[in-house]
């Protein structure tokens, strides 16, 4: 009997391991270090929206790939007028919601126009402005009439903003999103994880995975355990410090490279006394750029100048335009009225770029006489006081959104600058399709923020995931925000 029942027991645990290998085979648990706020990336301003969602629940009519280039998406295929003013696109058909209404020309029609809406809450609404008209030509096709050339056009419909949702769900799509991309939203336990399971009527390529969980771990010493106990098979963006303990372990890959991510010393410019230059240039002189570098990333940030990534065809290199320089600092402060320093609020986000920069940027302002008091918040509040309610003096965030120096052009974004210069260039930018010129218009702008010494320019964040070694198909840039599940699978 003894030896009957250690062959049952082994059989069991044969057939246990097998049936755990199988289900790691199609599934896999993705640790993030935010819980997104909702799930409706065309209501909110979030990148742990994007994470989530992303071309996973939500799809554009365009989708951007791995290497930021315009991909087709729920449009088949399109046409452009000569003067670059009206865009048709044939719609894919047989395509449904996750509910399994259809998706229709209609379903376009209602998305542009809610984003559009004066009452919108898009975050990006400005970057849809020059679209004049969407009108259905049949439930196949649809036609966008642009008020002026956008040579960011294709682009800008295929981001997370510019999904398509549907009248019938668009409502609750903050709690349970309903899309049409290849995995469908199932639970979101608060606090802890959002799951999402393959659509089986998903109207493209099936993905390898039928299912994904995203496990919210804000603490990089509970990250790199779960890691190591195979609680989670991997994350897209792991702290930099840490990196040294999976690098040389086969049990892991570490995928080092780039995101759209400006890292900025975030600047209250509407308010006293930082809407005097003198005032914000001598914050930009007792920025060692170097040191954050070093202390925030280990590394792998890469300094700049301006708000533009590095890895761009336009970029121009304005380091140099305030280089360190505390003594400078102090003589701007003693101009602007301040001989004696001041003393200011910097509130963190919970990521620890934004904690590890600010420790590093508070010992360098003392030495020049600013005393920051460090406030620590979680994400929620930081998003309502902070970039809703713009009650702060100073932050510390990572804008992930490609090609966002647009930002700029707007008063009453949060940072609060307000420049007539930059608004007409960003409006000549955008209606600009000969290559030459939008450079020369983006690097004037680039040139302008940087003298104006908007924000603190600190690093472009990098991308630093830790995957299980038996994985492929992850995106190790990051041209977009974003988890993009398509193409992940496992292998032997």
């Amino acid at each position: 009997m003894r030896v009957t029942k250690s062959i049952a027991l082994a059989s069991a645990g044969l057939l246990l391991a097998t049936s755990l290998a199988a289900a790691q085979s199609t599934e896999i648990r993705i640790g993030v270090p935010l819980e997104p706020p909702a799930l409706d990336p065309t209501a909110g301003a979030a990148e742990a929206i994007d994470v989530v969602v992303y071309q996973n629940v939500f799809e554009g009519l365009t989708r951007i790939d791995e290497n930021g280039a315009v991909q087709p998406g729920l449009a088949s295929s399109w046409t452009i007028s000569d003067d670059g003013l009206t865009y048709r696109f044939s719609l894919n058909q047989g395509v449904t919601f996750h509910d399994g209404t259809s998706f229709e020309a209609e379903d376009v029609k209602f998305t542009f126009d809610r984003i559009l809406a004066e009452d919108s809450v898009n975050a990006q609404k400005a970057l849809y402005s020059s679209i004049a008209d969407v009108s259905v030509i049949d439930p196949a096709t649809v036609e966008f009439t642009l008020s002026q050339p956008d040579e960011l056009f294709l682009f800008n419909i295929g981001r997370g903003d510019a999904v398509i949702v549907a009248p019938e769900s668009a409502d609750n799509n903050a709690s349970m999103p309903i899309g049409t991309g290849p995995f469908a939203f199932l639970q979101w336990d608060r606090g802890s994880r959002v799951i999402l399971e393959q659509y089986g009527p998903y109207w493209g390529e099936k993905p390898a995975l039928t299912k994904a969980s995203y496990v919210f771990i804000g603490d990089t010493g509970a990250m790199t355990n779960a890691l190591l106990a195979g609680d989670i098979d991997g994350t897209y963006n792991f702290a930099a410090e840490a990196l040294p303990i999976f690098e040389s372990n086969p049990q892991f890959q570490v995928l080092v490279g780039t995101t759209e991510g400006e890292t900025i010393l975030s600047t209250n410019n509407a308010k006293p006394p930082f809407d005097q230059l003198e005032v914000r240039q001598a914050m930009a002189h007792a920025i060692n750029r170097d040191e954050i570098v070093e202390g925030a990333t280990y590394g792998f940030g890469v300094p700049i100048g301006s708000h533009f990534a590095p890895h761009h065809p336009y970029y121009l290199d304005l380091t140099g335009t305030y280089p360190f320089d505390p003594e400078r600092a102090r003589e701007l402060l003693a101009e602007a009225g301040f001989p004696d320093g001041f003393s200011a609020t910097l509130k963190l986000p919970p990521v620890a770029y934004a904690r590890l920069s600010g420790q590093i940027i508070a010992s360098e302002f003392a030495q020049v006489g600013i005393d920051l008091e460090l406030i620590n918040m979680e994400w929620a509040p930081w998003l309502e006081d902070v970039f809703a309610n713009k009650d702060f003096d100073l932050t510390i965030i990572s804008h992930v959104a490609p090609f966002d120096i647009g930002i700029y052009a707007n008063p009453d974004y949060y940072f609060g600058y307000d420049n007539p210069q930059v608004q007409a260039l960003n409006e000549e930018l955008n209606a600009t399709t000969d290559e030459a010129r939008r450079k020369e218009l983006a690097q004037e702008l680039q040139t302008i923020i940087a003298q104006d010494a908007v924000n603190g320019f600190l690093f472009e964040l990098a991308q630093t995931g830790v995957w299980n070694a038996k994985l492929e198909g992850m995106w190790k840039n990051a041209p977009v925000e974003g988890v993009v599940l398509r193409d992940i699978r496992w292998v032997e």
